[in-house]
């Protein structure tokens, strides 16, 4: 019997891209039919399920909400969007979304939680400890929270000054109530007593130390004019070496001057 002739070169090439053409197509066609399943309402969102510390919301009021806003089935959800649908929620600072398997969604919610109002009583806005403005209902927040006020770019900056100045006060058993930085860049504490005190400009470090003098000598000066420091209506720290100071029934200003204290 005689040999077998061998393929030409050229033949067998056409086979092998033949072959390889055909697995291609049928690959395509896999993915693209696996694809158009995928997307048919056939495996459609059935429930989400949110964990976390929701104090401002409830479940069933964040799926009302956000519900409307998901687009897709469980495989086609895209979850960066759902995420960014749950964070405009009022309350909410941050969300984890996943697929739960075979037709959830779990959220896990971070709530905002403020430390003081900002801005101006017509507005609500609160901070958050991180030097985040937020909108939110300012009636839903403890009345005793501070309010603190400033250019919006320089939030982290007006919070970091009370967290310097309140403790400053903790001794003399008053409490901030508003501290506002203006756009000039001159700093205003209104205590819980009623006082106003104008800081001036400056660093953390150059208006706390100008505070510190003022506390350090305000009881002596206010008790020659038998005054105690609650009696404080108003002090100026804006003058070099010394402060103007006003006293319930007493002045230490003339037109001229502000008394100086050494």
């Amino acid at each position: 019997m005689a040999d077998s002739i061998p393929a030409p070169f050229d033949v067998k090439l056409m086979n092998i891209v033949a072959n390889v053409a055909f697995v291609l197509v049928a690959l395509m066609l896999l993915a693209a039919s696996a694809w158009w399943v995928l997307r048919q309402p056939f495996f459609p969102i059935s429930g989400i399920k949110v964990d976390g510390e929701v104090t401002h919301n409830n479940a069933v009021t964040l799926r009302a909400n956000v519900a409307p806003q998901l687009k897709g089935n469980f495989f086609t959800i895209d979850l960066a969007r759902a995420r960014t649908a749950f964070e405009t929620v009022p309350w909410v600072r941050s969300a984890v979304v996943r697929r739960e398997f075979p037709n959830k969604l779990r959220v896990t919610l971070t709530e905002q939680v403020p430390v003081a109002v900002w801005g101006d009583e017509a507005g609500s806005k609160l901070i958050n400890g991180f030097g985040d403005v937020f909108e939110a209902n300012v009636a839903e927040v403890d009345a005793d929270l501070p309010r603190l006020d400033g250019p919006i770019e320089q939030a982290g900056q007006v919070l970091g000054m009370y967290r310097v100045l309140a403790p400053m006060f903790e001794p003399y058993d008053f409490d901030i109530a508003e501290l506002r930085l203006s756009s000039r860049g001159s700093w205003k504490v209104l205590l819980d007593s009623g006082a106003e005190i104008e800081l001036g400009r400056g660093q953390s470090d150059e208006v706390s130390a100008r505070l510190q003098r003022f506390l350090k000598t305000v009881t002596q000066v206010a008790g020659q004019y038998r005054r105690t420091v609650a009696d404080v209506e108003r002090a100026d720290l804006r003058h070099n070496d010394a402060y103007a100071l006003r006293l319930r029934g007493v002045t230490t200003v003339s037109p001229e001057a502000p008394r100086k204290i050494k």
